[in-house]
């Protein structure tokens, strides 16, 4: 089973996907963009370049997924085991969406259909995705606005893009209100788990 965490930089993913661990032992923990993969590493380069272009950017996301994809995650899938992602092909739909969207070099009449489509032949739907759902100025004051993907103007693209990923698949979605205390985001994700793994 896929479980993937999604939401904008700040709502609190990584923390929950750490506390995790304790009650999912056996489960194999990741995340995109990858941190031990030379397709990885020219991602982060990517992040912390403000002139990057918004298409091949895409392009090393999506090599990165790739990969993860046949190195990782369908390997663990097929020993019929669970996989809980810090980040997955949503945050690329919603992100490079956004990013798309705003560039001045590449005219795409739906960058977020774009980059769905892009994905569509090769990727694996997630189970079940759980979007810890927080407003954009208080995920950009809480990240701390460090790159360009962190400032409240672009997460506000970002989060419309979201919710059209969960207005299309409203069943694999588990919505969370990040803007809660940790403790009580932290238990309301271990309800949807419990409700969605089998044996949980």
């Amino acid at each position: 089973m896929l479980v993937t965490l999604e939401g904008l930089d700040g709502s609190g993913k990584t923390t929950v996907w750490e506390a995790l661990r304790d009650d999912y032992p056996e489960a194999t923990f990741t995340r995109e963009p990858t941190n031990d993969s030379w397709y990885g590493d020219a991602v982060y380069r990517s992040i912390e370049d403000d002139d990057a272009d918004s298409l091949a950017e895409l392009f090393l996301y999506t090599a990165d997924h790739a990969d993860h994809l046949s190195r990782k995650i369908e390997p663990t899938l097929e020993r019929g085991e669970l996989v809980i992602s810090d980040r997955y092909s949503d945050s690329r739909f919603a992100y490079q969406g956004a990013t798309l969207a705003a560039s001045e070099r590449h005219e795409l009449e739906d960058p977020l259909e774009y980059v769905v489509d892009i994905h569509a032949p090769f990727s694996i739907e997630p189970d079940l995705t759980i979007y810890l759902d927080v407003d954009p100025e208080t995920a950009a004051e809480r990240a701390g606005a460090t790159n360009k993907f962190e400032r409240a103007e672009y997460l506000e693209s970002v989060s419309e893009n979201y919710e059209r990923l969960l207005e299309r698949d409203p069943e694999r979605f588990v919505r969370v209100d990040a803007s809660r205390k940790p403790d009580a985001v932290l238990e309301r994700v271990r309800e949807a788990l419990a409700g969605a793994i089998p044996d949980a």
